[in-house]
Parts: C-alpha cells; structure tokens; sequence
C-alpha cells in the first residue's frame, strides 16, 4: 500500500491550491484557526473543563469552593492539552496535503494559506509546550498529553502511519479521546485537589460512553474523505465497506452509546438521575430525526451531520458533569 511522500511540494501551481499567504495579521489567525480544527480544539477544552467538574464535585466541600480555585486547577491543564491537539491535527495536516486538496482543500497548508515549512513551525512549537507543559503539570497531565502525542504521531507520521489502516485508526483515535483523556485528566484533576487516586462509577460510564462515542465519529469521519482516501489507497471502512454500510453503523454504534447512558442513569449512584434520562433520550430521538435527512449523495450534508454529531460530543461534557455536580448540590436545580 502507498504511502503520500512527505518530500513532495506544499501547492501546485494551478486550481485551488495556488500558493496565497495571508495578508494580514487577522487573516493569518483566520488561518491558524482553520488549521486548528476548530471543532477538536472544543472537544478538547469542554473536556478539560467537563472533567475538572467532576472532580471538584466529588471534593468534600468544592460545591461550595471559590470559582476561582476552580479555574486556577483547570488553566494549565487546558493549555497543555490544546497544544497537544494543535501538534496531532497539524501533524495530520502536513503529511495529508495531497489528500486534503481533494477532501479538504479549505484547510491552510492545502489551500496555499500556510506553508508546510509554517505547519511544520507550528507543530513543533505546540508539541514542545505541550510536553513541557504536561511534565510540570503532574504525573497524570504528564501521561495523559505525552501517550496521545505518541499515539498522534504514529496516527500521522511515516513509516508507521497508523491512519492507512481501518482498525489501527480507528483504535488510535477512540483510545485517545475516549480513554487516555478522561481517566488521565480525571486522575490529574483528583491529584491536584487532594484526594486519593480514584475513578468513580459515573467517570467510568463518561469514558465508556466517549470510547464507543467516537469510535462512530472515527468511523463516519471518512465518509465525506471516500475520493481522496481511494485516490491516495487510504483503506479506510468508508472505502472498503461504502457509505452506506458504514453510515449505517455509526448510526447502531451511537444508539448503543445512548441506551447505556440511560441505564447508566437508572443504576448509577453520584449523577441526577433526571437530567442524564431525559437528556439522553431526547438526544437519541433528535439523533435519528437528523440522520433521516441525510442524502450520502451530498458531501454538504454528509458535512452537516457530520458537525450535528460533535454538537452532540459538545455536549455531552456539558451536561453529564452538570447531571453530575448537580447531585452534590441539588440547590443548582432551584
């Protein structure tokens, strides 16, 4: 199987590509922006922040703590862990420009905006933070950037590449997000504010439901990508199974997802129970309303629902945490 050569010119010289740097310093943020992949740097931080909840929920006392204890505990954290996506996605992007032209010629380095010599710039100043950041953070702020950095860097980088393989890809991204995420950060969260190394029941449904959660996205991601990815002998589900098969099963996967957190919410001690039923099932059926709309013969639907499902991922760190600190203060409900 090939592998895209990472020695080949950043743009072409004809079509969409055409090498055209921003002019200014705001367009210049415009393009780290795009570069940036805004929708991970969300998923990120809702993370860092959803996850430094649950953990200052479950402190004796942090119900009523100053807020700005709270932020103080989250910034570092958050700042290490958006270098640490910054390197993975702008990794991804400099060693997928050819792919990207035709799957996504919008981003920087394929649209001409930056460089490769820019991304490359870009990516080693945010690893080099990140790591750093992480090794005075903590053991567990340690760990947690450093394995994904690793797993993000194989994910990308040649000889390994792990993206040319489903399965591999597959596991490097939900392992990431679902896993070393939210027991790491968990962990690091719980050391900082004193407590004994632990993971509550309602930490392991947040990470089981992240881990089977963007198993789908993982998978769904390629489906728009399916010229590019068979142009350039990516083998991704989407190429080897087709659109509709794989469209199918994201939808079973995170239906799945949903109906475990609704018996997470019967049978879990530590949440609101209400909250975390009635979201979720309103949140299953608007799932399935969306994806009934959805024409596989559009890439801008595809791409529409495919931003509806990280909306979901959104919030999902937003109201489980909730669910879960409104437990420790029922007063947040009146």
């Amino acid at each position: 199987m090939s592998q895209i050569s990472s020695d080949k010119p950043a743009v072409s010289t004809s079509g969409s590509s055409q090498s055209r740097p921003p002019r200014s310093p705001l367009s210049w943020l415009a393009a780290f922006w795009k570069f940036c992949r805004p929708h991970t740097v969300i998923g990120t931080s809702l993370s860092v922040l959803g996850l430094a909840v649950m953990a200052w929920a479950r402190n004796d006392g942090a119900v009523s703590g100053q807020i700005h204890e709270l932020l103080l505990l989250i910034l570092p954290a958050l700042i290490a862990c958006l270098c640490g996506n910054v390197y993975i996605v702008g990794l991804n992007q400099i060693e997928d420009v050819e792919i990207d032209r035709i799957n996504k010629p919008h981003l920087p380095i394929a649209s001409g905006e930056f460089s490769r010599r820019m991304g490359w710039t870009i990516v080693l100043i945010s690893g080099v933070l990140a790591l750093g950041l992480s090794a005075w953070g903590g053991l567990f702020l340690m760990a947690t950037v450093w394995l994904s950095l690793l797993i993000g860097t194989a994910y990308s980088l040649p000889p390994v590449r792990l993206k040319r393989f489903p399965v591999w890809a597959s596991l490097c991204i939900f392992s990431v997000r679902g896993a070393i995420v939210n027991l790491g950060l968990y962990l690091h969260f719980n050391q900082k504010i004193g407590n004994q190394p632990s993971i509550p029941a309602t930490v392991w449904a947040l990470t089981l439901f992240v881990l089977v959660f963007t198993f789908a996205i993982a998978i769904f991601k390629d489906i728009p990508d399916l010229e590019g990815d068979r142009r350039y002998q990516i083998s991704t589900f989407t190429v080897r199974l087709g659109q509709r098969s794989v469209f199918n099963l994201a939808r079973w996967v995170l239906t799945v997802c949903y109906g475990g957190m609704i018996a997470a919410g019967l049978l879990i001690d530590g949440i609101n129970s209400v909250l975390v039923i009635g979201w979720h099932l309103v949140a299953l059926t608007l799932f399935w309303i969306v994806s009934l709309k959805v024409n596989l013969q559009d890439q801008g639907s595809i791409a529409r629902f495919y931003q509806f499902i990280w909306k979901l991922f959104y919030l999902e760190y937003i109201l489980f945490p909730l669910a879960c600190y409104g437990a420790q203060s029922p007063a947040l409900y009146l």
